[in-house]
């Protein structure tokens, strides 16, 4: 393993010193973050926003105790650029809030499809930084977007590209035990439930799955159509509406989205763990509001 990917040991013994070992080495992906004491029953579906969607006045733990209040399980933070381990240990213990993962938060401007090496340099740089910070937030993912067609990438170079860059991250994954979870988006690229499969089973590694973006996949095709043909590749769940009328405007259950037939076909995979909501976001009420619209969503 080359030393720029080795994991910074140094990082983990500063943050164990620190009291935050327990955070460090919280879940792997052989279980769901969060699980229940043994012996306990499972819950299918557990309910997160993103960091960003929390817009309110206050700390980090401030932020954390308003989602607990509300009724989320958890949240995805963002990094390369997030807060410090010390700050969500702090506000995990307060909260008892879990941070299942993070979002690579450079993934759109240093693209591991750019045609230039220096960009996909810093584009592996910053996915393995937000590989480590999983790691030390507790979590057991990095939600990445692997590229984008444009006109110096084609299709068929995003895709090369791409999957190059993310091998050379898969040993610090692999160390780690951080999943790289690819998400569906409107990058023109992945378009289809066939290619997303192929693209994930190509990276040759059980670290890499998908990170299913629900409102996402109406601009291509029925949510419901994608999940039996990505099937155990689907680790986690970015739960949005979308509609023709409003776009990603709609409220959740308002859009085009059939959500008792997708639920229905996550239950056939017995999918089992996050769900995230990637919606706008606002204060206590607005919070509040898209819990309960969740809740509904998970009860189909």
């Amino acid at each position: 393993m080359s030393h720029e990917l080795a994991f910074d040991r140094r990082m983990f013994l500063g943050a164990a010193a620190a009291g935050t070992l327990t955070a460090l080495c919280a879940g792997t992906t052989s279980r769901l973050v969060g699980d229940e004491p043994e012996g306990e029953p499972k819950v299918r579906f557990k309910k997160a926003v993103k960091i960003g969607m929390v817009q309110v006045d206050g700390s980090l733990t401030d932020k954390f105790k308003l989602l607990k209040e509300v009724g989320f399980d958890g949240v995805d933070l963002d990094s390369p650029g997030g807060a410090t381990p010390d700050e969500v240990a702090a506000a995990k213990e307060a909260s008892g809030l879990v941070v299942h993962g993070v979002v690579d938060s450079v993934h759109w401007n240093q693209r591991l499809s750019d045609p230039s090496a220096d960009v996909r340099a810093k584009g592996l740089e910053a996915l393995t930084t937000a590989l480590k910070m999983s790691k030390a937030y507790g979590g057991t993912s990095v939600l990445l977007v692997p590229g984008r067609v444009t006109d110096d990438a084609t299709y068929e170079q995003c895709w090369e590209r791409s999957i190059a860059e993310i091998k050379k991250a898969l040993p610090v994954a692999d160390e780690l035990e951080i999943d790289i979870l690819i998400e569906n988006v409107w990058n023109d690229f992945l378009t289809d439930p066939k290619e997303t499969a192929r693209f994930i089973d190509e990276c040759e590694s059980p670290r890499v799955g998908s990170y299913f973006d629900v409102g996402n996949a109406v601009r291509y095709s029925p949510p419901h159509e994608w999940i039996p043909v990505l099937g155990k590749r689907i680790k986690k769940l970015d739960i949005k509406d979308y509609g023709a009328k409003n776009g990603f405007g709609h409220e959740l259950l308002e859009g085009d989205v059939d959500w008792p037939r997708v639920i229905a076909e996550l239950k056939k995979l017995d999918y089992r763990g996050w769900g995230t909501a990637e919606v706008r976001g606002g204060g206590r009420d607005r919070l509040a509001d898209i819990s309960a619209r969740m809740d509904k969503i998970f009860a189909l």
